[in-house]
């Protein structure tokens, strides 16, 4: 602190420093989570950038979008493909990336449970079932419009995350920040599965019996994304195009936004309009 916060920001180039070669003055460009690494660590030589020693993040470590303008690092910056406007695109800068990469962590499954169905698991359950998955969604016990629209958007099953899916399960991304829901998903993969925690940050993980992690289960953590992972995710959505589902405040009304999202009020994804 003091800090501009915001992160998946969408705009135009209208300055650039002089050893910036990759855009032009004009061309419309996203800032990710990511927004820079120190390139000499373990981690950043051996292509794992995402677990850098030393990285910056949008809107955290470094000013972010909640601004008219911002300053980013161009080699951390995406092309934001013409087909999609601003205000869609927004949302696939970290809901999008990040939950790519957690589905990459699922291997070869292709029925996946999708706990938590928010603007992550949207934009992933378009993806997903685009390549012949089968998504099972799960949301807050009672909430019967997430489960709607986790339908709407292609998944066979939706109920509360209180409940075990109707099939068994190859693997599971959580993508709410609740600890308690390791066990649950646990329960529903089948052995030699693998459960993804999506997340930065996560409740307590409560104690549970050796059985359910038993039969070569695997439960591993997402962190941060690699800049590959953004040239593989939007060459994915030109083939397989997801739409975002989107829900504009102004930016005075940040507060508010935060709040509906904290409530699990939005269905999608809000975005901040400067």
């Amino acid at each position: 602190m003091p800090i501009v916060p915001g992160h998946e920001v969408v705009g135009r180039v209208v300055g650039k420093g002089e050893k910036v070669t990759r855009f032009e003055l004009g061309d419309r460009v996203g800032v990710p989570w990511l927004g820079g690494t120190c390139k000499e660590c373990s981690y950043c030589t051996r292509r794992a950038e995402n677990l850098c020693d030393k990285p910056v993040f949008t809107g955290f470590t470094i000013d972010g979008g909640y601004a008219t303008h911002t300053i980013a690092n161009a080699d951390y910056c995406f092309a934001i493909p013409d087909e999609l406007n601003d205000i869609h695109a927004a949302p696939l800068l970290c809901a999008g990336l990040i939950g790519y990469r957690a589905f990459a962590m699922c291997g070869d499954a292709m029925r996946i449970g999708f706990y938590g169905f928010g603007a992550s698991a949207h934009i992933l359950a378009q993806l997903a079932t685009g390549i012949g998955c089968k998504i099972a969604a799960f949301t807050r016990p009672g909430d019967e419009e997430g489960q709607k629209f986790a339908r709407q958007m292609g998944c066979v099953w939706a109920g509360g995350s209180d409940m075990l899916p109707p099939f068994e399960l190859d693997a599971a991304i959580i993508f709410a920040p609740a600890g308690e829901l390791v066990p649950q998903s646990l329960a529903a993969i089948r052995k030699g599965g693998v459960v993804v925690c999506a997340g930065i940050h996560m409740s307590d993980i409560p104690a549970f019996p050796y059985e359910l992690l038993w039969g070569e289960r695997k439960l591993r953590s997402v962190a941060n994304l690699t800049r590959a992972d953004g040239d593989s995710f939007f060459t994915a959505i030109a083939d397989h195009p997801v739409q975002t589902q989107v829900e504009t405040f102004a930016l005075k009304d940040a507060n508010e936004a935060l709040k509906r999202l904290r409530e699990g009020s939005i269905s999608g994804a809000a975005v901040l309009i400067p």
